[in-house]
């Protein structure tokens, strides 16, 4: 029987680290990168990962650095 757990995890990334991780991959999104460590890390049935503030894409990005 598989059991839910919700998470809320902060993260802090360099600029520099998060724009070459989204930049290197095509269409990657950080909820996608998230959802990959966390399942490479452990075998889950299941993930659904939500970025609730921050950027999530490398366009996102491009826009916070504008401001």
């Amino acid at each position: 029987m598989a059991i839910d757990i919700t998470l809320q995890i902060k993260l802090s990334v360099e600029e520099s680290a998060l724009e070459d991780a989204l930049a290197e991959y095509d269409e990657l999104t950080v909820s996608a990168l998230v959802t990959q460590i966390v399942d490479k890390a452990i075998a889950l049935e299941h993930i659904e990962t939500e970025i609730k503030a921050g950027p999530n894409s490398l366009e996102e990005y491009d826009k916070v650095r504008e401001v």
